[in-house]
């Protein structure tokens, strides 16, 4: 869990000052932003985790690397570069279109041990609902930081479906089962408190399970999609911050754009790839490990569903 709150430390950069009520007008005029992000330089190594120290090892394991190892890569890059799940924000329009054309509450499915999606988007006193997919038990806790550290939101059991087998710890059957069933839903308030503006939620079962949001003040956001592009639109002319949000680039990106009536801007965003060790748990070559793994229990976690490449 610590390497969690090193990062929530980290992102808290992008924690702004106290927010204004927001105003829903109509836009006659609007404008559009509209480009691409992409990241440049290799891309950072992913977070290991040692399945054999943590639990469902062998059902979790479908997704691992072939010698008992989960990973988690929190850079999601296609190979040209495309920089996906970047959120990007303007900041300083007091008033505009409505957040209900934009603003969906977020859903976010624990699949495959996994949460989905990455990176959302998330708004003050609004409900992010949690859904279980799996056959195991999840337990989600959510937190929100700042540069006095971090504070939890909330820490509930994420049930199963009751549909589910009971009893996976067989490695043929686990590594079979592939059925997706919606436990309970899960609705949680977010109650940030003032100025902070980064929600991350980790399973506390399964430490390589994470979800990123940023919850917004107005309803001019896109995320970055497969191909590292993103749209806003209906923009009250003007000049504002264009910011650019990924928790793992060690803060915020910032630049004015000027959007006129009815016309288009277009920008395009190269981000530099962080380079040195990210994580205290980063992958590497030759993972060293502490526990005594025995290749017989090794042996039992095979990726029958992804195997992870280092």
């Amino acid at each position: 869990m610590h390497y969690l709150i090193v990062f929530l430390l980290i992102a808290a950069c992008i924690d702004g000052q106290a927010s204004w009520a927001y105003e829903e007008t109509m836009v006659s005029d609007g404008g559009t932003v509209l480009g691409t992000v992409t990241l440049e330089g290799q891309v950072p190594k992913p977070k290991g985790y040692n399945l054999t120290t943590l639990p469902d090892q062998v059902y979790c394991g479908r997704i691992s690397d072939g010698q008992g190892w989960r990973l988690l890569q929190p850079f999601n890059v296609g190979p040209s570069g495309a920089f996906r799940d970047v959120v990007i924000y303007l900041e300083g329009i007091e008033k505009g279109k409505s957040f209900a054309a934009t603003f969906t509450g977020p859903r976010i499915e624990a699949r495959d041990c996994r949460f989905v999606p990455f990176t959302t988007i998330v708004r003050e006193k609004e409900n992010v609902v949690v859904v279980n997919m799996d056959p195991v038990m999840h337990d989600i806790q959510a937190y929100e930081s700042s540069q006095l550290g971090a504070r939890v939101l909330f820490n509930v059991p994420l049930p199963m479906n009751p549909q589910h087998p009971r009893d996976l710890k067989d490695r043929s059957d686990a590594a079979m089962y592939h059925k997706h069933l919606a436990g309970e839903p899960m609705k949680q308030l977010v109650g940030m408190s003032k100025g902070r503006r980064v929600f991350v939620m980790q399973c506390g079962f399964h430490a390589y399970m994470e979800s990123w949001g940023l919850a917004m003040e107005n309803p001019y956001y896109a995320t970055t999609d497969h191909d590292g592009r993103f749209e806003i639109n209906d923009i009250p002319p003007g000049t504002y911050k264009l910011v650019l949000w990924h928790p793992y680039i060690g803060g915020a990106r910032e630049q004015l754009i000027t959007i006129p009536p009815k016309g288009q801007t277009k920008v395009d965003i190269n981000i530099s790839a962080p380079v040195g060790r990210l994580y205290a748990n980063q992958m590497v070559e030759h993972p060293y490990t502490r526990f005594a793994v025995t290749d017989e229990a090794q042996s039992q976690i095979v990726p029958t569903l992804i195997r992870q490449e280092r």
